[in-house]
């Protein structure tokens, strides 16, 4: 009989598979600050600074315009509900409101594009 077939494995180079000899080169990369780890770094604090900017607009450009809307309002400024006024009630519960969606959004995504980061790293 002759000899056992040898097994092969085919994979495309895009896929997750580890490819021999650059095993944890990326990773090294990254930890040595080489060129290419910097190019790996500099991409990622520049989707993070897109990030921030994009959130700080998001929250600056409401924040800015609420004052506005309350000084042309039309409602009395006199106004009480259950004991506080009308316009702190607008100015308070949207705000927190919308800082706290604003933060957890915002650390949602950061941790995202630094768990794709990684995952590119190892895949690299």
């Amino acid at each position: 009989m002759g000899e056992p077939s040898r097994r092969v494995s085919v994979t495309h180079p895009r896929t997750r598979a580890a490819r021999p000899g650059r095993r944890d080169a990326a990773v090294r990369d990254v930890h040595e600050q080489t060129p290419l780890g910097e190019v790996y770094v500099k991409a990622l604090m520049r989707t993070q600074l897109r990030l921030a900017l994009l959130v700080c607009a998001a929250v600056c450009v409401p924040l800015a315009a609420l004052p506005l809307l309350i000084g042309r309002s039309t409602m009395p400024h006199e106004a009480r509900v259950w004991g506080i006024g009308l316009p702190w009630l607008i100015l308070g519960l949207p705000v927190y409101a919308l800082l706290v969606t604003a933060g957890a959004c915002y650390v949602r995504r950061a941790e995202r594009h630094e768990r794709d980061f990684v995952e590119h790293v190892h895949r690299s």
